[in-house]
């Protein structure tokens, strides 16, 4: 093993040309003889770049649409060869094989392919890269004397060890690039697998699991249990853990758990209502939820519905956060981890943290969610995998069943409570009012004592309200629990439906004049 390797050949064959050149021109200028093919050829060239051509070194031409270009002795010989191996440097003698030192492959790209619209299968098989993923795990097998890189994203370090070390590289950058080298075919491979199990959005026949690690973390949900972060390859949408960290300490396990939680909730609520929406989330549980007509003014009806628990919360809104947001949730006497928002203004950023010093504001941008990801979550012996759980709150199509027609208000809240008890852990009640979470009663084992709690935590609010509206994650199997939310004031009940003994339910709301509508569908969060 040597510590620094002179790279004396390079072998550039690359789909995404972008910064390909100026890192060719790099190379060139150090004396680094360039070898690529097709297209990349064609464009180092007309760089004006001297580039050779594969074609001429291994005596064979491109055949069979490019299929094979690369998959030849001279290529991998020059790959593969053990530098300090006399048996090895006589055989490459032999046949003229000159060894390669570095390669940049960045693949086929597949995995785009596969999202593209009424894309073909004859299509999407063309883009199975051969020649690339052998060529990577040949100079990743032999890391020892070969550079390889796979993204574009690595040239700025490979030019820095290359200029440190005057045209040598470490040993230490090609093990790193050698690991991820492995991780990138691995990774590829699986797509592929999964695309022949015709599962791209359903289940593969083999689970690979294929994140790459952000952070380790200072510790998980207690001190004494290690943690890391992980970034999925090619995910799109709002996330946390690939949020732009605006200001603030790093954050822990639990608070990417909760400023996850409050993502999900925050995007639900718009998605139902069309409104500026905010959530505030607090050990997984929502402490706060509520849409309106401005963002600030969601905030805080969200916090007005249980500012104690909110101490110390997760905040996330569904719009930019912008001065006048930032003021009103800095004012009076709150403590917050973790802020969440597609974006925030200067200003913004300077108010909040200026107010807290350690506060992380999160910016998760304005993409399109994207609601086809898988769960996982691991049990002893495996891992149970279901998928993403987006909950709709279609009130057209829900069912009527008992009292008079819901209001216009009504049907908002309805909404605001389906979607706010379908995030509290189950069993699960919720009492909205005014399009505000005023309580929730979370984790517990019967529906009797979910409802208590929520109306507990609701308090004066309930007494107060105009016309609360509660909402249940699964059906009543008993009608003892809508009476003591219809007792305790509600006057709306939205409920999956489904019971033997529906019929109890309907009968006391009916007595009752309270309007009860069936969701048929149930929102367990265990």
């Amino acid at each position: 093993m040597q510590e620094l390797v002179k790279v004396r050949r390079a072998l550039l064959s690359v789909s995404n040309k972008g910064g390909i050149v100026e890192f060719a021109s790099y190379l060139s200028s150090l004396g680094i003889e360039l070898i690529s093919t097709g297209g990349t050829a064609k464009t180092l060239q007309e760089a004006g770049l001297e580039v050779q051509d594969v074609a001429s070194l291994t005596g064979y031409p491109e055949m069979l649409d490019g299929r094979v270009k690369t998959l030849h002795p001279v290529v991998h010989g020059g790959l593969l060869g053990v530098r300090d191996k006399p048996a090895h440097l006589s055989a490459m003698e032999e046949h003229n094989i000159l060894p390669i030192d570095l390669i940049c492959i960045d693949l086929y790209p597949f995995e785009k392919t596969i999202e593209l619209e009424n894309v073909t299968d004859a299509q999407v098989i063309e883009q199975i890269d051969i020649g690339g993923p052998a060529m990577i795990r040949s100079a990743a097998k032999n890391f020892a004397f070969v550079t390889v890189i796979t993204s574009p994203n690595q040239y700025a370090a490979v030019l820095s060890d290359l200029e440190e070390n005057e045209g040598a590289t470490s040993y230490e950058l090609r093990c790193s690039l050698a690991k991820d080298a492995f991780a990138r075919t691995a990774s590829y491979d699986s797509t592929i697998q999964r695309w022949m199990d015709g599962t791209t959005e359903s289940f593969p026949s083999v689970l690979r699991i294929d994140d790459i690690l952000n952070q380790t973390l200072r510790y998980g949900e207690n001190p004494d249990q290690l943690a890391a972060v992980y970034t999925t390859r090619n995910f799109t949408g709002p996330s946390v853990v690939h949020a732009d960290i605006l200001s603030g300490k790093p954050l822990s396990y639990n608070n990417l758990m909760d400023a996850d939680a409050a993502l999900e909730l925050v995007q639900d609520l718009h998605a139902a209502t069309n409104k500026p929406a905010a959530a505030i989330i607090k050990h997984a549980n929502p402490c706060g939820a509520a849409v309106s007509e401005t963002l600030t003014e969601a905030f805080a009806k969200a916090w007005k519905c249980d500012p104690l628990a909110a101490f110390g919360g997760i905040v996330a809104v569904s719009g930019a956060i912008d001065a006048q947001l930032a003021q009103t949730i800095v004012e009076g006497q709150k403590f917050l981890e973790v802020i969440v928002a597609p974006s925030f203004s200067q200003e913004a950023i300077d108010t909040l943290s200026s107010r807290w010093k350690n506060v992380r504001l999160l910016a998760v941008g304005n993409s399109v969610r994207n609601n086809r990801w898988q769960q996982l979550r691991s049990v002893k012996g495996g891992v149970l995998v279901q998928e993403l759980s987006c909950v709709q709150a279609d009130a057209d199509s829900w069912e009527h069943v008992a009292g008079p027609p819901p209001t216009e208000q009504q049907v908002q809240d309805a909404r605001v409570a389906w979607i706010t008890c379908a995030h509290l852990k189950s069993n699960s009640i919720s009492i909205v009012d005014q399009s505000a979470l005023i309580g929730g009663g979370m984790g517990q084992v019967d529906r009797v004592s979910a409802a208590r709690l929520a109306i507990q935590r609701a308090g004066d609010s309930l007494r107060e309200g105009t016309s609360p509206v509660a909402g249940s994650d699964a059906f009543f199997p008993f009608s003892d629990g809508p009476a003591l939310l219809i007792e305790a004031g509600v006057r709306c009940i939205v409920q999956p439906g489904g019971s033997v003994r529906d019929q109890e339910t309907i009968d006391i709301c009916e007595a009752s004049n309270v309007t009860l509508l069936h969701t048929k569908e149930r929102r367990f969060r265990h």
